[in-house]
């Protein structure tokens, strides 16, 4: 069973697992993703919980139902996915970055150098 995290409703985890899969391809565009009843047997939850994820889903134009077939990978998928956590990103995270920084007075420089180094790391992997 998946453990999920007490501050985010557990429909919200479950949709932004399946967004973080299809990102990742294991959905490609247009593919069957798992049906309602076994993603929430795969996690553990109610089907319930289950339906109001993908009903986020698709109201977000992530995934779209064919009647009788099941819900398939939109061709914007990733595209929307993507803005959706920019804007969460430069909107939710940042400021509290910025704030941490001021508070323990990281610069701009500072952080630059820390990207390129985990830059430069991944490119030799």
């Amino acid at each position: 069973m998946t453990e999920f995290k007490t501050s985010h409703p557990i429909y919200i985890q479950m949709a932004e697992r399946l967004a973080d899969d299809i990102l990742q391809g294991v959905y490609p565009t247009d593919g069957k993703v798992p049906g309602v009843r076994e993603y929430a047997a795969l996690l553990g939850v109610n089907v319930n919980t289950a339906v109001k994820a993908y009903e986020t889903l698709a109201l977000q134009g992530v995934i779209y139902n064919r009647r009788g077939l099941g819900y398939f990978v939109s061709p914007d998928a990733c595209d929307i996915i993507k803005q959706q956590r920019r804007q969460e990103f430069m909107h939710e995270f940042l400021p509290d970055l910025f704030k941490r920084m001021k508070q323990l007075g990281v610069t701009l420089e500072m952080l630059e150098e820390a990207y390129q180094k985990e830059k430069d790391a991944d490119s030799v992997k």
